[in-house]
């Protein structure tokens, strides 16, 4: 009877995808559905400052949903299967391999994390981390500015919005290079902001890795 019962809620509560509402593998993101993120080429999508930003895929159908369900809808398992996806992009960039990074993720406002209850880039992150193997480290460099939201700004708003909006603690570097993790990388503004800002303390040595660009 009871071995009964527990299949019998291990019925019940099985996890569907979030995408295609199965429950045959009861977690939030099936093989199936995984299977239709696209990577984008295998290249530097550009350069700012002399540093490469990679971008593992396009910012539309599943991958957009993705990004959404873990940044606005609490589906915090989905930070997995978002880590899992940019590694596996990862390991297809040569120039990237056989390096020691540390991993930092985009930081947010307290204001921001307070009522979202959570930064969602740093649990893509730490998934990222137990992938990887590198080490995060969420202390080097801070948001001190509370932002307004990028998307529906132009470019020279978005240098405006993001002036100031960062602070290096330079006792937290361990002269590793750094590994700079976001969702989307639209025009650039946020690494460009966190660059320059690493940049005063001479800290050099950097990458930059978005989930994402836009179409």
């Amino acid at each position: 009877m009871k071995k009964f019962l527990n299949s019998l809620l291990d019925l019940i509560y099985r996890k569907k995808c979030y995408f295609c509402g199965k429950s045959k593998y009861s977690i939030k993101m099936c093989p199936e559905c995984f299977e239709k993120l696209e990577f984008n080429n295998y290249e530097a999508n550009r350069v700012i400052n002399g540093v490469d930003i990679f971008c593992a895929g396009v910012y539309t159908k599943e991958l957009q949903k993705l990004i959404r369900g873990l940044k606005y809808h609490r589906q915090k398992d989905l930070a997995y299967f978002q880590a899992k996806f940019m590694y596996e992009y990862f390991k297809n960039i040569d120039i990237l391999q056989n390096v020691d990074f540390e991993i930092i993720a985009v930081p947010q406002h307290s204001n921001r994390i307070k009522s979202r209850k959570y930064n969602h880039m740093e649990l893509v992150c730490e998934e990222f981390s137990k992938l990887s193997g590198f080490e995060c480290n969420f202390d080097l460099i801070k948001r001190v500015k509370d932002t307004k939201p990028q998307y529906k700004l132009n470019r020279s708003q978005r240098l405006e919005n993001l002036s100031n909006a960062f602070k290096v603690d330079k006792t937290y570097y361990n002269d590793k290079k750094i590994l700079i993790i976001d969702d989307i990388c639209t025009t650039g503004t946020t690494f460009e902001e966190m660059i320059n800002e690493l940049n005063k303390f001479e800290i050099n040595n950097i990458v930059c890795f978005a989930t994402s660009t836009p179409v």
